[in-house]
């Protein structure tokens, strides 16, 4: 039996970009961000890594964000479920450099889908997909949705 959650998402906007790749605002302000501001929020959870703080790599994740993480099973959709599991990945010391990426903006929400390839501290990497969908809220840029994936084939 599949298991389903609704919840409401804050950024309306969200599925109109998702399906068709534009906003449509209505009563709200929608925040201005740049490509290059879009991409440096990749870097500031990737910095937040460096610090093998959970809490920290938490932040940067919206109160009802989702994390669909690269090496478990099991869906992240509270703070405290989203922190334990960098509790354990941070023990690898993870840090990603990603290597192609296609960015969109919409009115208060972006995206920033591609692949990336990790390197942990045994010398190992991870090639993976990914997915980051940011929403404005609370005055800032937070992830609303994070999907992670190995990739499926072998080099």
């Amino acid at each position: 039996m599949m298991s389903v959650t609704t919840r409401l998402i804050p950024a309306a906007a969200l599925f109109a970009v998702l399906a068709t790749g534009t906003a449509h605002a209505s009563a709200q302000s929608c925040e201005t961000i740049t490509e290059k501001e879009v991409t440096s929020l990749f870097d500031r959870w990737n910095d937040s890594l460096k610090t093998l703080d959970p809490a920290k790599v938490t932040a940067n994740y919206a109160e009802d964000g989702v994390l669909l993480p690269t090496v478990t099973d099991q869906p992240r959709s509270t703070p405290a479920e989203i922190n334990d599991y960098f509790v354990k990945f941070l023990k690898a010391q993870p840090q990603g450099k990603i290597d192609k990426r296609f960015v969109k903006i919409g009115c208060n929400v972006a995206q920033d889908v591609g692949t990336y390839t990790f390197s942990l501290k045994d010398g190992a990497k991870v090639h993976a997909r990914y997915t980051y969908v940011y929403e404005f809220t609370g005055g800032k840029w937070l992830i609303a949705h994070h999907h992670s994936s190995a990739m499926p084939e072998k080099k």
